[in-house]
């Protein structure tokens, strides 16, 4: 039996003329050094610039503590007043080949008070010095040291962007197969799931994209995975099956590339009879959900907030 797909197309007006500012400054600043031929070193330098902007004020009510999971780095945010048996896995984005742990931990932070949850924010190894499946690898150790620390999977959820999505779901997929038990749901913000770039937003949006062109994401994927492996369902799990999966919520922008890697998933999932709420967001760029200055990452935030809690039994 088919599940149904909650999907909605949001357009709030508080904020809209400071996503139009957004856009702008990132076609100026981003999206014009985006070309076939990408220099990691630049690129990588591109997102230090990126982390050094981060809020500076971090919640002096969340602690932060370097941990290893199994040989694979990563940190704890935990809030004083949060539920020790909570516990958000966070897999980051950064096209699989950079990080950016001062945005994210901001981001992430700003979940774990509302859920009073702890977050594991996963430093994966990354390409192209350690290409697929070094990553998903790291993302599946880090979920079994959490079980092995004796959490229990319904009071884990998953969440990830962009290449980071990409990784959430192929971990569930990846569970799904080895039989072993899911988390209680997934969020998956952006996500890049079709290497091979099928979609017809590939196209369709990459004029109106902020951040992407095509020959980005043409150069990009190289690094993490060779040609013959992007129709794969580890590299491309748009193509794998659905089938058994936990609740899965998706936020994208409107006008992404990669906006119909998250429409196609959604209906493939309640196809197959998974629980799918689709939130397509009007003219906002990819994972506008680390931009605080705008009034619609606080709106996508409790919209996460409340999908958590209605999966889980983590209300209250």
């Amino acid at each position: 039996m088919n599940a149904q797909i909650y999907t909605r197309e949001i357009d709030p007006p508080e904020g809209r003329w400071k996503s139009r500012l957004v856009n702008l400054t990132l076609r100026l600043l981003v999206k014009s050094s985006h070309g076939l031929n990408i220099d990691i070193g630049k690129l990588r330098k591109q997102f230090d610039r990126l982390d050094g902007q981060a809020p500076k004020a971090f919640p002096a009510n969340v602690r932060r503590e370097a941990v290893n999971c199994n040989g694979v780095a990563a940190q704890w945010l935990t809030p004083t007043d949060c539920r020790p048996e909570r516990v958000l896995l966070y897999i980051h984005g950064g096209a699989f080949v950079a990080y950016t742990p001062e945005v994210y931990a901001a981001m992430v932070a700003s979940w774990c008070q509302p859920l009073k949850a702890r977050a594991l924010l996963v430093d994966y190894r990354l390409a192209p010095e350690h290409p697929f499946p070094a990553a998903l690898n790291d993302a599946l150790k880090s979920y079994r040291w959490l079980l092995n620390q004796g959490l229990k999977p319904e009071n884990i959820v998953i969440a990830g962007d962009s290449a980071g999505a990409n990784l959430v779901l192929a971990l569930l997929q990846r569970l799904r197969d080895d039989r072993e038990i899911a988390p209680g749901c997934a969020v998956l913000l952006s996500p890049f799931l079709d290497f091979t770039l099928s979609g017809a937003s590939a196209l369709g949006n990459a004029r109106h994209d902020p951040i992407f062109t095509p020959a980005f994401a043409i150069g990009i994927r190289g690094f993490y995975a060779p040609a013959e492996t992007h129709g794969l369902p580890a590299v491309s799990p748009l193509f794998g099956s659905f089938a058994g999966l936990p609740p899965l919520l998706f936020q994208v922008g409107s006008t992404e590339m990669l906006l119909d890697d998250s429409v196609r998933a959604a209906a493939k999932a309640a196809a197959a009879g998974v629980p799918v709420q689709l939130e397509v967001w009007k003219r906002l760029p990819h994972v506008f959900q680390m931009m605080p200055a705008l009034p619609q990452a606080s709106a996508a935030q409790r919209n996460i907030v409340g999908f958590v809690n209605r999966y889980t039994a983590w209300n209250g």
